[in-house]
């Protein structure tokens, strides 16, 4: 596994060489403007309600009155790294949410964006195809809404143990690579239905190569600090990683 998280990491190098030879500079700015845009001010509203969530939890089991009566330094920071540990959790959901929204919102643009790259990859010339592009998009969507369910029964499990001291402080990295794996099998899985995979067959490749959805989820992750690059690079790397591969 570790060596196809590094060839996902790879490919994002020769994602940037492949739009800049071939000047498709416009599909990465518009849509990455676009999510940039959703994103900051997503974050800004979910960040407060999960504020205001974990504020009402903390009056209502009233976790400050029976600190005070424990007097323990100890347990008060346990606490407090709990506290700290369920916002990071619940932001990770909020992106999840978010993540899967812009994919669905986003299908058309990924879809044509990865038939694209494999066309210019095999020079070729690339032949649109309006009833390939709504077969691909149904798929994506479909795909999306079934990894965005699994997601949330994950993350609801990794929200629940993050209540606990000591074990719960691992949990936002747990659910970052829950995060990274699937929105990397969602990339992926453009070039797996090009290749004439099923559902239930791209889903058994991507399993047996979990490295390649981490890898190109991580990345990804760290491209939004630099967001508006980050969804249309992850499609174009993910075309190139799998680009040799066996899609049997």
């Amino acid at each position: 596994m570790l060596k196809e998280i590094v060839i996902a990491f790879q490919a994002y190098s020769r994602a940037h060489q492949f739009v800049s030879r071939h000047k498709l500079w416009k599909w990465i700015i518009i849509p990455g403007i676009l999510y940039t845009a959703l994103f900051a001010v997503g974050l800004y509203f979910f960040w407060n309600s999960a504020e205001t969530a974990v504020s009402w939890l903390s009056r209502a089991i009233d976790i400050e009155r029976f600190l005070r009566h424990q007097q323990s330094a100890l347990l008060s920071f346990f606490f407090l790294m709990g506290g700290i540990m369920v916002r990071l959790v619940l932001v990770f959901f909020y992106f999840s949410l978010f993540k899967y929204l812009f994919l669905i919102i986003g299908s058309p643009l990924f879809a044509y964006l990865s038939e694209l790259t494999e066309a210019l990859i095999r020079g070729k010339e690339f032949t649109f195809q309006f009833d390939v592009l709504v077969k691909d998009v149904k798929r994506g969507i479909g795909l999306a809404l079934r990894n965005s369910l699994w997601q949330t029964v994950y993350t609801v499990s990794i929200l629940i143990l993050s209540f606990f001291p000591v074990v719960g402080w691992i949990t936002p990295v747990i659910s970052i690579f829950v995060e990274c794996y699937y929105y990397g099998f969602s990339m992926l899985d453009y070039s797996c239905q090009r290749h004439q995979l099923s559902p239930s067959a791209s889903i058994a490749f991507i399993g047996q190569h979990k490295g390649y959805a981490i890898g190109n989820g991580m990345v990804f992750y760290l491209m939004n600090f630099v967001p508006f690059l980050a969804p249309s690079y992850a499609v174009i790397a993910a075309t190139i990683s799998l680009y040799h591969q066996n899609l049997e």
